[in-house]
């Protein structure tokens, strides 16, 4: 049986080697590429240290969780949600589009041994892996800056991978509908609103009601109060309804992706 068909996009013995291939092969790639790699890492950092920090100075506390938090404070989980944000887009858009369209690695790919689901499954893991690489980078940042008040802040990392994840999988089936580097362009537009409006820097209560329910129907608005909630100490039930969001996202995305794929590479 051919093993780019349809029927195997899940091998039925260790389903996990094929895309743990695939992670291998990025991990040679970046070798030699990481400070590109680190650059998606440097904006969130920045917008900490001048607005967090700087800013805050201005600002004083915020009200959260029924208790009062330093303004940078408020800011820096929100942030480490944005770096797991920034690590899957980077990785499962211009990236993917790259090897989809221009280098064909995919089509070459499953020439060989591979599936379908060794692809979707490699990159999107690969992706999360940055995602996740930069959370903990900002934790480090956090960490240093005095704004990790607790343990709790660790709580907050597989929060983000979970972002990170739920980004990966959308980012990449989206990237499968563009036509040309142009469309890529149109990230930016849609990128920059879910970072601004999402909670990251104010409160959702400062929105008029009707907005504040736009703003609620956001991915990165459910990541960013995930994450906060959990670097804050502030667990609650409610935070199941963030989990259980960005998960559907995730199995919307790779149930997308994976039909896209057998269209594009298979037909």
């Amino acid at each position: 049986m051919n093993a780019g068909s349809p029927t195997r996009l899940v091998p039925p013995v260790a389903f996990w080697q094929g895309p743990a291939r695939m992670v291998e092969r990025s991990l040679l790639v970046y070798k030699r590429g990481w400070i590109a790699m680190a650059s998606g890492f440097l904006e969130p950092v920045l917008y900490l240290l001048s607005i967090g920090l700087g800013l805050g100075r201005v600002i004083g506390t915020m009200p959260f969780g029924g208790t009062a938090v330093r303004y940078a404070e408020y800011v820096a989980p929100a942030l480490l949600a944005t770096s797991a944000m920034n690590g899957a887009i980077y990785d499962s858009t211009g990236n993917v589009y790259f090897k989809l369209r221009h280098t064909k690695l995919y089509d070459t790919v499953l020439t060989g041994p591979r599936t379908l689901a060794d692809v979707a499954g490699g990159e999107i893991a690969w992706a999360t892996m940055r995602g996740a690489l930069y959370s903990l980078g900002f934790v480090g940042v956090m960490a240093a800056a005095g704004l990790a008040r607790s343990w709790w802040v660790l709580a907050a990392l597989p929060a983000a991978v979970l972002m990170a994840a739920a980004f990966s999988a959308v980012g990449m089936a989206g990237t499968s509908f563009m036509r040309g580097w142009a469309d890529l362009e149109l990230l930016q537009v849609i990128q920059l609103p879910l970072f601004l409006f999402s909670g990251t820097f104010y409160p959702l209560g400062t929105y008029p009601r009707p907005l504040q329910l736009a703003v609620e129907a956001l991915p990165t608005y459910h990541g960013v109060d995930l994450v906060r909630s959990l670097a804050l100490g502030h667990a609650h039930p409610g935070l199941l309804g963030h989990v259980a969001y960005l998960s559907a996202m995730l199995a919307l995305g790779v149930w997308a992706l994976r039909h896209r794929l057998a269209k594009l590479l298979l037909t």
